[in-house]
């Protein structure tokens, strides 16, 4: 994998981003913070009222036990008022996090649905979701780190240093200078490692992808014999992973054998040489070195959490910046509503479109017209490649247009939202995904509002109701992950149903026929010259056979209208591309075999 320059991590990016989540929890996030500053404050004074405990036992005065009392009794007070503290700060910091990583997902999944087609084509959708998760997981770790290390750490080094000022100034300037040393070590070489945190989580996003991919693919590596092969695939990135990540812990562990062994051992011995000459001065009393070996214990302890503190936050950007990078991407094709549609007849028009691959630069569609007027039944024909999937594609606005316009009712689709304009469009794709829900929610996806009668009777029209009577739960099952527990027949008419719930004035048809059985296929029919009915019909056929009875068949070749009529007229056309296609399939392929 090429190294790439990591040196400015989207940090900013990234709380921008998490500041428009947080913010709804303002209140309970400023609560957090206060209760553990207030918390870590009672860490630094509590150790004060022990060393006057220990001063009044040394003085051997027991007229003093009453004194001695008076301060466990506070000690007893202090530390059951800083556990109710911590007891409180935990139920907020629960309701704040919990809410705030639900917020991340919904607002990462929000915005990364709107993308377009063409984004979704180009990433894995395991890897997507992968994105979204390790997004608001790396909040969970930074606030975890904020709470629980960053300001303990900070109240507690500042408070100890004054405290021991207030005693003994001269160890307050030795912690500081050795505190001020530790930290830039530990931020030097954790900056120094930033690239291999980036690189680490960027192999763990494509070890998901690829997992996905096949796992997804399971049919097809299942007929096609790939398990070895696939075996390999994985292995090869995780194999790649293993290293990244197995890298990233070597740097670690070295500086946790050498430059944390090397401090933490360096500054016991300085302050504990210098604090015996001082007691053998005088300077130095038992309890005062006492307290001190106790704090110094609790802020090297803080002082080596700084380690992974600055570890955790690079590693939790760089796994946030993925997502964030892809809330910033620009989406591909941007709303601009200026009308609101409705009462939509379904007059399509496209006048002079043109449409050019981005990638390669292919024009699909060059100055392309045609108008279909409200009502009207047309088929779109052509050999592979011709633009009949382009043609669908930007009348339902999945891609921009290079030139020219589309119009519905004399309504430019671009001055429309997308939404606006897909709910005037009733679509059956060729091959048809289902949501892994109940037959019930994917039939009523074509109208959410629908009562149960609506869903059943559009079921019924699309000849579902036989077979999904003889499933164990009927309409409340749930039939696999895209659909896998159907056939492709199956999966085809509830798509059919959609359309019919649906009951939009544009209805296309992707050769919504194609998966059926000959006895499936006669018993659909019907209810497809029902459901037609008063609707622009746009069929996208492959099998001729399925659209002799259309008002009007066009021909596709290479982007451009090279026929339009009825079938009778273009099949009298004998150098006609559609009575080729026609002959072809009407004679059973014999001219081919």
């Amino acid at each position: 994998m090429a190294e790439k320059d990591y040196s400015n991590l989207h940090r900013g990016l990234v709380l921008k981003y998490f500041w428009q989540v947080i913010r709804q929890y303002k209140v309970s996030f400023f609560t957090v913070i206060i209760l553990t500053i207030t918390s870590c404050i009672f860490d630094i004074y509590i150790p004060l009222q022990y060393l006057k405990l220990w001063n009044v036992l040394s003085a051997n005065n027991f007229t003093l036990i009453k004194v001695a009392q008076s301060i466990i009794l506070s000690v007893l007070f202090l530390n059951l008022l800083r556990w109710a503290i911590r007891r409180v700060n935990g139920f907020v910091n629960a309701y704040f996090e919990a809410g705030v990583i639900a917020g991340l997902r919904n607002q990462a999944f929000s915005y990364m649905i709107g993308h377009s087609n063409s984004f979704f084509a180009n990433n894995f959708g395991g890897s997507l979701v992968r994105k979204i998760n390790k997004y608001a997981n790396a909040f969970e770790h930074l606030n975890d780190r904020l709470v629980f290390d960053v300001l303990p750490l900070i109240v507690r080094g500042i408070g100890t240093v004054i405290a021991v000022y207030t005693l003994l100034p001269k160890y307050a300037y030795i912690l500081g200078v050795f505190c001020f040393i530790f930290l830039l070590t530990i931020y030097v070489f954790t900056k120094y490692k930033l690239k291999y945190d980036v690189i680490a989580s960027e192999w763990d996003t494509k070890t998901t992808g690829v997992l996905s991919d096949s796992i997804s693919n399971h049919s097809s590596i299942q007929l096609f014999t790939g398990h070895e092969y696939e075996e390999n695939r994985v292995k090869e990135v995780v194999g790649k992973q293993r290293k990244a990540t197995a890298f990233n812990w070597y740097l670690w562990e070295t500086l946790g054998g050498g430059i944390g062994g090397f401090y933490s051992v360096a500054i016991e011995f300085i302050i504990f040489w210098t604090a015996l000459g001082d007691w053998k001065l005088g300077l130095m009393t038992l309890p005062i070195m006492v307290l001190l070996q106790s704090y110094l214990i609790r802020l090297l302890e803080n002082l080596w959490s700084f380690a992974s503190i600055v570890r955790s936050y690079y590693e939790s950007f760089a796994n946030a910046q993925e997502m964030a990078l892809v809330m910033e991407k620009p989406y591909e094709i941007v709303d601009q509503p200026k009308i609101f549609a409705e009462n939509i007849k379904g007059e399509v028009i496209f006048d002079n479109v043109t449409y050019i691959y981005k990638n390669n630069e292919v024009k699909v569609l060059d100055n392309f017209s045609l108008k279909i007027p409200a009502g009207q039944k047309i088929a779109i024909v052509g050999s592979s490649g011709a633009g009949k999937t382009t043609f669908v594609r930007l009348l339902m606005r999945l891609f921009n247009l290079t030139s020219g316009k589309i119009m519905i009712d004399g309504i430019d689709i671009s001055k429309i939202s997308q939404k606006n304009l897909r709910e005037k469009i009733g679509f059956v794709p060729q091959d048809p995904v289902l949501f892994h829900r109940t037959l019930m929610e994917n039939i009523r996806y074509g109208k959410r509002n629908a009562t149960d009668e609506e869903v059943l009777r559009a079921a019924q029209l699309a000849n579902c109701e036989d077979f999904i009577k003889s499933l164990p739960q009927g309409y409340e099952t749930y039939v696999g992950e895209r659909g896998v527990k159907l056939s492709g027949g199956e999966r085809q008419r509830v798509a059919i149903a959609r359309a019919i719930l649906k009951n939009a004035p544009i209805l296309v048809l992707d050769e919504a026929t194609s998966s059926l059985d000959s006895q499936s296929e006669y018993l659909i029919q019907d209810a497809l010259h029902k459901l037609i009915q008063g609707k622009t019909t746009i069929v996208i056929a492959h099998r001729l056979s399925t659209i002799r009875e259309m008002d009007r068949i066009v021909v596709l070749e290479k982007g451009e209208i090279i026929e339009d009529g009825t079938h009778e007229e273009l099949t009298e056309r004998k150098d006609g591309l559609y009575k080729k296609l026609w002959d072809l399939q009407a004679g059973g392929f014999k001219n081919v075999i």
